[in-house]
C-alpha cells in the first residue's frame, strides 16, 4: 500500500500490488530456514505453498476488506494519518482471523505443521 499509494496508483492496483508482494515475501519467509537447513528449492517452495497459502489468503482478504470499507483510508496519502492508522488497524483486524486459521491447520497437522 505504501509504494502503491506513494507512485500514484489507483485502489486496485494498489490492492493488487499489496496481495503480490504478501504472497511473494511470505512464501520466501518460509523458505528461508528451509533453505538453510538444506531443503531442496523445489521442495521448500512446496512446503511454503501448503504452509502458507491459507493463512496468506486470509490475511489478505480480511486487511483489505477492512481496508475498503474504511471511509477514506484508501484516499488518505502518506503524510495524513489516516493512512497509518487505517494499515495498522486493518493488520491487527487480520490478525484475528489468521491466527485461528492457522491454529486450526497446525492442530490438523497441516500448514506450518506440516513445514516443521
Amino acid at each position: 500500500m505504501v509504494l502503491a499509494t506513494w507512485w500514484g496508483w489507483g485502489n486496485a492496483a494498489s490492492i493488487a500490488l499489496a496481495v503480490v508482494l504478501a504472497f511473494f515475501f511470505g512464501y520466501l519467509l518460509s523458505m528461508i530456514p528451509l533453505l538453510r537447513a538444506g531443503t531442496a528449492l523445489g521442495a521448500a517452495l512446496g512446503i511454503a505453498l501448503v504452509a502458507d497459502t491459507l493463512s496468506i489468503t486470509t490475511m489478505e482478504v480480511v486487511d483489505n476488506a477492512v481496508l475498503l470499507v474504511w471511509p477514506g483510508a484508501l484516499a488518505a496519502g502518506l503524510g495524513d494519518a489516516l493512512f497509518w492508522i487505517s494499515l495498522a488497524i486493518a493488520l491487527a483486524v487480520a490478525w484475528g482471523p489468521t491466527f485461528l486459521v492457522n491454529r486450526a491447520l497446525i492442530r490438523r497437522g497441516k500448514g506450518h505443521a506440516h513445514a516443521h
